[in-house]
């Protein structure tokens, strides 16, 4: 089971994420309102994985996943995207995200999401 930040502008979100990963065994560490807060608690908290909304305030998922990927090269992210962001999920792909889960979330997809990239090396 992973240590993991959530990073999503919307707290109905982070919720529900919480509950579906807490609910999986997931250890929450830390939660983001935006991608800029989201970068600074992955410096404080190197969590073993990240989940990024792609679209939010300050600093969206993209700008914040590249950040990170800066930080640590083997940063583990997933982004959080609604249905008709593909490019958007292509982009993050591109950029250094390890996969994708889509909203509306179901908790089966995103545990199976989460430990694909958590057991990938």
């Amino acid at each position: 089971m992973g240590r993991i930040l959530i990073v999503d502008d919307t707290l109905f979100m982070r919720t529900l994420l919480k509950n579906i990963l807490s609910a999986g065994g997931h250890e929450i560490v830390g939660e983001a309102e935006d991608g800029d807060i989201g970068v600074n608690k992955y410096r404080d908290l190197k969590p073993d994985l990240v989940t990024m909304d792609v679209v939010m305030p300050k600093m969206n998922g993209i700008e914040a996943l590249k950040a990170i990927k800066t930080l640590d090269t083997n940063a583990k992210v997933i982004m959080c995207t609604a249905v008709g962001q593909e490019q958007m999920v292509k982009l993050a792909i591109k950029s250094g995200a390890r996969g994708y889960i889509v909203k509306p979330f179901q908790a089966p997809k995103v545990l199976e999401e989460i430990a694909n990239v958590l057991g990938a090396s």
